[in-house]
């Protein structure tokens, strides 16, 4: 079993900056691929960006745009999100997820999710 927590979300400005957190149980982290994804009201959960035990990185370039920043520490089973220049349209609830075997894009591909953080960036 791995639990998930996130955290680090807010109210922000447009222009600003947030950095998200991801805590993970388990000692295996090291060997997990992690995910973040993203829900706005009435829409459905979009893929922002992953990264895989051995630190390879995916991103949704349509939506971050090069303005994200996945990250992983090992050493305290954590994952991060950095998110510059912040646009409303990134409003949404953020969620880490874990993948047991390889990194992907595909929400279904994850094992676990956290309970998720909410970012709101007003204009």
């Amino acid at each position: 079993q791995v639990q998930l927590v996130e955290s680090g979300g807010g109210l922000v400005q447009a222009g600003g900056s947030l950095r998200l957190s991801c805590a993970a149980s388990g000692r295996d982290f090291s060997t997990y691929a992690m995910g973040w994804f993203r829900q706005a009201p009435g829409k459905e959960r979009e893929f922002v960006a992953a990264i895989s035990w051995i630190a390879v990185t995916l991103y949704n370039a349509d939506s971050v745009k090069g303005r994200f920043t996945i990250s992983r520490d090992n050493a305290k089973n954590t994952v991060y999100l950095q998110m510059n220049s912040l646009e409303p349209e990134d409003t949404a609830v953020y969620y880490c997820a874990a993948n047991l075997l390889y990194i992907s894009r595909t929400k279904n591909d994850y094992d676990y999710w956290g309970q998720g953080t909410q970012v709101t960036v007003s204009s």
